[in-house]
Parts: structure tokens; C-alpha cells; sequence
């Protein structure tokens, strides 16, 4: 039995897809998965980004397995995506759902610079998320409701592609990208002071205010001021003041 699958995985190759591929791995999602796709989807699939999918086939050409892939981008982040992956059950437990998927996600962050690649699941497929989790590495990062036809939620699952060096410097990026905009953020914003100073200078009046100087009874030559002069000169000083 041992070496019957041994002589399988040596006689199963992985190839990148191509248009000719197509039949036979909607024929092979149709007998192995409820989600189903119409030929328009594999289409576009393989003309967006036809390096992304690919297949398993058996020394008789026989396609055994799939992995449709596509790429995405969020929040200007580009990442990779896996519609749907399938190996029929004569060729299952070689390691080939594994081969398939580490194929695709090396194309994704070598030709499209993706630094991660997300997938959905169903919450009843233990098999799949034993192998996304415990195999490959993807992390549970939430839950879609409803997110299949029959109404069944699915898991979201995610996987960095960053090597922890990417990581370390895409972390230090982020953290320098942010002190820059608090220093800006922080300079926009007017300076207000704790304390309000209080001027004791007296403003600075108009310079014919006659407040700024005061009544005199002498004219300019120092002499006396007759008595309607005087009377003059305070009826002017009761209109300047009014």
C-alpha cells in the first residue's frame, strides 16, 4: 500500500494551468466541492493572472487537482487570494493540496509582490482547516456569515508571505510613517499657551485726545487766559471728552 502511493506521488506533476486545463478542473470541482463556478469565472481567473493557477495531473494527463488563485488589494496592500482548491479523492493524502498551494503563493509574492494571502473556509470542512492552520500556516482572523450559497459561515484565514526580516523592516516603516505624521499633525495645530498674559500698559489712545493733556488756564506765552478764553477752552474740553 506504502509504496502504491509512493509510485503515485512520484507520477503526480505540477504545471501552471492553461486554457486547455479548464474542462477537465471544473469537472474536478464539481465532483469534489458544493462550490460551484461557472467556465466565465475560470476564464477570468486565467487571463488576469495566468501564472497564479495551477493543476495536478497523473502520468495519464488526467487532471487530479487544482488550485484557483487570484490576487487582490486592500488599503494599498497587494495580497493574493485562493478561490478554490480541490484534489480528487483517489490522490488524496500525497501532499498534493500542499504542493499546489505553496506553488501559487511563491508566484504571488515573487511576481506580484503580495505580502499576504487570504482564503475562505467552511466551519464544517475540519479536513481543510487542519490543513490551511496546522500544514501551511494560516491564521483564523475572523468569521464571514452566511458567506456560502446554503447559507453556511465561513472562516477567514490569512498567511504572511513576508520572510521576519520583511516583516522586521515593514514594521519599522510603519512606525517611522507614523511618528512623521504626528510631528505634521502636531505642527498644524496652533499653539495655545497655559497661561493668559494680562497687559498693564495702557493702550495706546489717539494722539488728539485732549484726556492725554491736561487743562491749562495759561496760553503758550505763560500768561493768563482772559476770562471767555477760559470758557472756551473748557467747553472744548467737555466736547472732546463726550
Amino acid at each position: 500500500f506504502f509504496f502504491f502511493f509512493k509510485f503515485c506521488l512520484k507520477m503526480v506533476s505540477i504545471r501552471r494551468a492553461c486554457v486547455d486545463d479548464l474542462i477537465a478542473m471544473q469537472s474536478a470541482n464539481l465532483m469534489c466541492l458544493p462550490e460551484n463556478y461557472q467556465m466565465k469565472y475560470y476564464f477570468y481567473h486565467l487571463l488576469s493572472w495566468p501564472n497564479l493557477s495551477y493543476v495536478a495531473e497523473d502520468q495519464t494527463g488526467k487532471i487530479v487537482g487544482y488550485v484557483l488563485a487570484k490576487m487582490e488589494e486592500s488599503e494599498n496592500v497587494a495580497h493574493g487570494h485562493i478561490t478554490s482548491l480541490a484534489v480528487m479523492r483517489s490522490h488524496r493524502k500525497l501532499g498534493l493540496a500542499t504542493k499546489l498551494m505553496k506553488q501559487s503563493q511563491r508566484t504571488m509574492k515573487e511576481t506580484y509582490n503580495a505580502e499576504y494571502v487570504s482564503l475562505h473556509v467552511r466551519k464544517s470542512n475540519r479536513a481543510a482547516i487542519g490543513l490551511y492552520s496546522d500544514t501551511l500556516g494560516f491564521k483564523n482572523t475572523g468569521i464571514e456569515e452566511k458567506y456560502y450559497a446554503d447559507h453556511e459561515d465561513a472562516y477567514e484565514m490569512k498567511k504572511s508571505l513576508l520572510t521576519p526580516e520583511e516583516e522586521a523592516a515593514k514594521k519599522k516603516k510603519e512606525e517611522e510613517e507614523a511618528k512623521k505624521k504626528e510631528e505634521a499633525s502636531s505642527k498644524k495645530k496652533p499653539q495655545s499657551s497655559t497661561s493668559t498674559n494680562v497687559s498693564t500698559e495702557k493702550p495706546i489712545e489717539n494722539a488728539n485726545d485732549s484726556s492725554d493733556t491736561p487743562a491749562t488756564t495759561e496760553n503758550t506765552s505763560g500768561k493768563p487766559l482772559s476770562k471767555s478764553a477760559r470758557r472756551k477752552a473748557n467747553r472744548l474740553k467737555k466736547q472732546q471728552n463726550s
